[in-house]
């Protein structure tokens, strides 16, 4: 499929659904050979063949990204295969809200292990390929809740703060290796992460805001993601923040 992205590689965490799903359809539309990356096998296997029914080229990998192993091998796997690795999409997150008293550590824990170590496992191992290579775009997904904290979603601001900190970090890293750092920040977005949350409150306030705001689309997102990964090599898009019109902050 000839387009813009014709010829690279493009590695998808959290793949399988929402953003990562919209991501690899819009990637796919535009040349690149898309690895997507999840746990859930089925649902990776039916947009594989989505993606190849439509003229586009797919690989589908069953990963864990909070298991370093699994990541290691996702990456190894591709770079073999595939020859090169051109795009990583940092997606694969969760959002446990509530209140900090109201909290339980295994909610924090498994908050920080996706969004914050999971991220990590995999750009630590994308990172001697793209300088190999001396190219290489990593694209993480952020949130408004990486830039303005608010009562009830402290753990989850403490865990897209760090992402937005790790970023900066990286970019100031290997700049000089012809390697762009971008991340993304939505506001609401239509998708399924909001089924994770066990707090009855938050989840209830939540579900309220949604009726009271037209949100994104995950393809809104995926358009975003396209825009900064096409751009000019001596361009690197670092932040893109992207609010639904009805959204307050």
């Amino acid at each position: 499929m000839a387009g813009k992205l014709a010829g690279k590689v493009a590695i998808i965490t959290g793949a399988s659904s929402g953003i990562g799903e919209a991501t690899a359809i819009a990637l796919a539309a535009e040349g690149a050979h898309v690895v997507l990356a999840a746990r859930r096998a089925e649902l990776l296997t039916a947009l594989a063949a989505k993606i190849t029914a439509h003229g586009g080229q797919a690989l589908a990998i069953v990963t864990d990204v909070t298991d370093e192993t699994q990541v290691n091998d996702l990456v190894h796997r591709v770079n073999t295969e595939l020859g090169r690795v051109d795009i990583v999409v940092n997606n694969a997150g969760i959002a446990l809200l509530g209140t900090i008293e109201s909290g339980n550590s295994a909610d924090w824990k498994r908050s920080f292990d996706l969004n914050v170590l999971g991220l990590l496992y995999v750009t630590h191992a994308a990172l001697p390929i793209l300088k190999q290579q001396q190219s290489g775009h990593i694209v993480n997904i952020s949130s408004v809740a990486g830039r303005t904290a608010r009562a009830g979603i402290g753990v989850y601001n403490a865990t897209k703060w760090g992402v937005n900190a790790l970023s900066e970090a990286l970019r100031q890293e290997v700049y000089k290796d012809n390697i762009r750092v971008t991340i993304i920040e939505p506001g609401l977005v239509d998708t399924g992460i909001d089924d994770h949350i066990t707090d009855p409150v938050s989840k209830q306030r939540i579900l309220e805001r949604r009726k009271s705001i037209t949100p994104l689309q995950s393809e809104d997102i995926a358009a975003a993601i396209v825009y900064a990964v096409t751009q000019p090599q001596h361009v690197n898009v670092n932040e893109i923040l992207i609010r639904p019109t009805g959204q307050d902050n």
